[in-house]
């Protein structure tokens, strides 16, 4: 079977990682990034991707009441250790952030991406807000994201983006082979959800599924872990458990992805090229 944009030659080490940040303190939480970053490499990682707002915590309010001083800025000296962290160790990370939009203003949930070499690379914005997040001043990006590392292509998303599938179906049909997620799930109600949607995701697509979640309390949430990587059969690959720190370690294999592809062309089936059209149903 072909693939939409072709597979990737070699594998890929993605890491899941989850640890307790501290609220509204950009400069901690990027020193424990750049811990997880080394704690990545040290088991061959070559990406790594962290919690929604992981930056600052899931701290809706604060970040609203003073965003000058919470929302990170390129070039910002508090992001410095991180960065150095990624180019020492050849280690790419995606970290949660808040972020504005640089012709309005308004608030965003965002993703921000440090390359092997430090340097900043992307930014996404989180598309599906939910309503309290709108009600805090934050509003939806307007497009989604897709990375490209060592062949592979790694589309994005945050949180609730996850719980719409034709945002991740949006970006396997654009190429990407698996789907990062840095989001807060919260104990209770939040594990029975990741514990649907994610390998849902990933058998919808025959694409690998990367949850980043918080481990710990933050906000008004208390983050459930379970930072993990599905396989592209909906399997699940790894897992983080409830560790702080802990990080979910998995080696992406572009035979595993061409077999499950192979086996299931949901993204290649004729019915996908086809119109919609209405139809009527019968009498009863």
């Amino acid at each position: 079977m072909d693939d939409l944009h072709g597979l990737p030659a070699a594998p890929l080490t993605v890491v899941a990682g989850q640890a307790a940040c501290a609220a509204l303190d950009v400069a901690a939480n990027a020193a424990t990034a750049a811990d997880l970053v080394r704690r990545a490499a040290d088991r061959g990682g070559d990406l790594l991707v962290l919690p929604e707002l992981f930056l600052t915590g899931y701290e809706l309010s604060g970040i609203a009441a003073d965003p000058a001083r919470h929302v990170p800025v390129p070039g910002d000296s508090r992001l410095d250790v991180l960065a150095a962290a990624c180019a020492a160790t050849r280690t790419a990370v995606v970290v949660g952030a808040p972020a504005r939009d640089a012709g309005t203003g308004e608030l965003r949930i965002s993703t921000l991406v440090l390359g092997r070499d430090g340097h900043r690379a992307a930014q996404y914005d989180k598309q599906h807000v939910t309503p309290g997040e709108r009600a805090a001043g934050f509003g939806a990006g307007p497009r989604g994201c897709t990375l490209s590392l060592d062949g592979w292509r790694l589309g994005l998303g945050i949180c609730w983006d996850s719980g719409f599938p034709e945002h991740a179906r949006a970006a396997v049909r654009g190429g990407a082979h698996a789907y990062l997620v840095g989001a807060m799930f919260g104990r209770g109600d939040g594990e029975r959800q990741l514990a649907t949607v994610f390998p849902a995701r990933a058998l919808d697509n025959t694409s690998y599924v990367l949850l980043a979640n918080h481990c710990r309390p933050s906000g008004p949430y208390d983050g459930c872990g379970r930072s993990a990587v599905w396989n592209p059969d909906g399997t699940l690959l790894c897992d983080a458990g409830t560790d702080d720190p802990g990080l979910a370690v998995a080696r992406l294999d572009p035979a595993v992805l061409a077999g499950a592809r192979s086996q299931d062309p949901v993204l290649v089936d004729p019915s996908l090229e086809a119109p919609v059209l209405p139809r009527s149903g019968g009498a009863l």
